[in-house]
């Protein structure tokens, strides 16, 4: 009779041995599940807050585009010109002096 209770005790033993050590991976599977979602969570919050503005910002308004005048328009085009080398620094000079004369 005793030969026949080891046997069982032993299978036992390492059954329950295979089943707490099976229990224990579980549950710190779990765990690592459980800190993925909540890192993911947090990167995804993160996200969301950059990519809206805070609470208290307002958006100003579009601003219209300031109106130009003619002269500063010519001077702009003056200075394009002499830019691009179509005009020398001499000619450049006397047409900015013809235009602010007029």
């Amino acid at each position: 009779m005793f030969r026949r209770r080891r046997p069982l005790m032993r299978a036992a033993v390492v059954g329950g041995g295979a089943y707490v050590a099976g229990r224990s991976m579980g549950r710190a599977a779990e765990q690592r599940n459980q800190a993925e979602d909540d890192q993911n969570q947090a990167i995804g919050d993160l996200q969301q807050q950059q990519q809206a503005p805070p609470a208290n910002y307002q958006q100003a308004p579009p601003e219209e585009a300031p109106a130009t005048s003619p002269m500063v328009d010519q001077l702009n085009q003056l200075a394009a010109l002499h830019q691009q080398g179509v005009l020398t620094d001499d000619e450049f000079t006397a047409a900015k002096a013809k235009l602010f004369s007029t």
